[in-house]
């Protein structure tokens, strides 16, 4: 399963002038360079095919640059032709995603160890030729459209799946409506979509592939909602929570676990959860490392204004259940071994969809090779680990807590030696230096809230 590659040679009958060559920044923040279609021709020619950029293309934070990542010296970005894809949300243009690469003698190429998608490709290659596994991975994005940003004023008031929040005529139908055909116009599988539980709150949800082009395709999602949204006067948010008394905006996604089609049939566990041996493994691993994810999953210091007991967010205890969305890890269809799957709700809008997915993985990837047992039970007794006993929780393996800060989290992140080994020290300390430095740029102001709000609306 997974999206054809575009023919290039049908760029031109399909109106095509100008290509963005596209990537997404340690900040999360989507940078592209537009070439005309006559000169991206032309580029394909070169070895390797890609553009010259300055190192601070990686992990710009508004305009400052980081240590080690300055104006001085370059990478190149090469293009990855499987990523190129038309962008229906802006007639002529089609967009290209590619790899940081060190600049080197032509012939030789050198990946750059912080480069997310680099990072989410060598992780999907170590599961399937180290552990024999693959993943399907489907999102679900939330996002609130605004009528104004100054301060930031939803588009309406209505609530989770209620007819009035898209009448016929509406400028929030029509923005909804014309996303569903750009998103099936561009080879993204669009299941459902429909308003969610806070004011001027949507979600739509797009089906599974294979994790690299799961990112890709999330990050085509977002441009498309923040574009037509734009298109009609609205902005389109991914901020994590706007008010208090309303629900926040989440980034879940839902990971299938599979054994290679030419590796032993795994085997199934029938006097514990609805899990076989190597799905009860991915989740062991994702439970042990999922304080650490959490720099990347949720890396604002207001993400974590969303992830509160009560809120349907997941919750602040390490915990999974069956059909629990206050539980960080849900398990969704579990008597169906070709459906079931992992939905992680430790996420948000505002991270970075390679460096997510990359994370999860790793930590999956890591409970399988280690063969770890699984010692949390099942949380889907009626209450929630928030509403449990402290002897409740310890008698279902729930002893830990989630970080429930940002600072907290990267503290986890820097002692997580592991999942470090995995993605690599110079990704993640870079990652930690970036995101620093984003959280002191971006950290709520108490003194003036809507320049605040403001800023992170304009922003995400």
């Amino acid at each position: 399963m997974g999206i054809q590659q575009l023919p290039l040679g049908a760029l031109p009958e399909l109106g095509i002038s100008f290509i963005r060559v596209q990537w997404v920044d340690l900040t999360n923040i989507v940078r592209y360079r537009v070439l005309p279609l006559s000169y991206f021709y032309r580029l394909l020619q070169s070895d390797p095919p890609g553009l010259t950029v300055t190192k601070s293309a990686i992990g710009l934070v508004f305009d400052s640059t980081i240590e080690g990542l300055g104006p001085v010296g370059e990478y190149m970005y090469a293009v990855d032709l499987t990523s190129l894809r038309v962008c229906t949300y802006a007639p002529g243009h089609a967009s290209v995603l590619g790899f940081f690469k060190a600049k080197t003698p032509i012939g030789k190429e050198v990946d750059v160890p912080m480069c997310p998608r680099t990072t989410l490709q060598r992780i999907i290659r170590h599961a399937e030729e180290k552990l024999h596994v693959k993943f399907l991975v489907g999102t679900e994005t939330e996002f609130i459209l605004l009528k104004s940003t100054r301060p930031p004023v939803p588009v309406n008031d209505k609530g989770w799946c209620v007819s009035a929040a898209l009448m016929t005529g509406a400028v929030e139908t029509q923005v909804l409506e014309e996303i569903a055909v750009a998103l099936s116009e561009a080879r993204i599988e669009l299941q459902v979509f429909h308003s969610e539980a806070a004011s001027g709150q949507y979600e739509v949800a797009t089906g599974p592939l294979p994790p690299l082009e799961a990112a890709d395709a999330l990050v085509h999602t977002r441009e498309t909602i923040y574009n037509i949204a734009h298109k009609h006067g609205l902005r389109a948010t991914l901020a994590p929570r706007l008010h208090k008394d309303k629900y926040g905006s989440g980034a879940h996604v839902h990971i299938s676990v599979k054994r290679m089609s030419d590796s032993p049939p795994p085997l199934v566990l029938f006097d514990g959860p609805p899990l076989n041996t190597m799905e009860a493994q991915f989740l062991a691993g994702l439970l042990e490392h999922l304080p650490a994810l959490m720099a990347f999953t949720l890396p604002l210091p207001q993400s974590y204004g969303r992830m509160v007991d009560g809120m349907h967010a997941g919750g602040t205890w390490v915990c999974w259940g069956v059909d629990n969305r206050e539980a960080p890890i849900r398990l969704t269809n579990e008597i169906s071994p070709k459906s079931r799957n992992f939905e992680i709700k430790t996420i948000d809008g505002t991270s970075n969809p390679h460096l997510v997915l990359a994370g999860i993985l790793a930590a999956g990837s890591i409970g399988i090779r280690d063969e770890l047992k699984l010692t949390h039970e099942n949380c889907a007794n009626g209450r929630t680990a928030a509403e449990m006993t402290e002897e409740e929780r310890a008698t279902m393996g729930i002893r830990k807590r989630l970080p429930l800060n940002v600072e907290m989290a990267r503290k986890y992140l820097l002692e997580d030696e592991k999942v470090k080994g995995l993605l690599g020290d110079d990704m993640v300390r870079t990652f930690i230096q970036v995101n620093e430095a984003l959280g002191k740029a971006i950290k709520p102001d108490t003194e003036n809230k809507d320049v605040n709000e403001t800023r992170l609306v304009e922003t995400y």
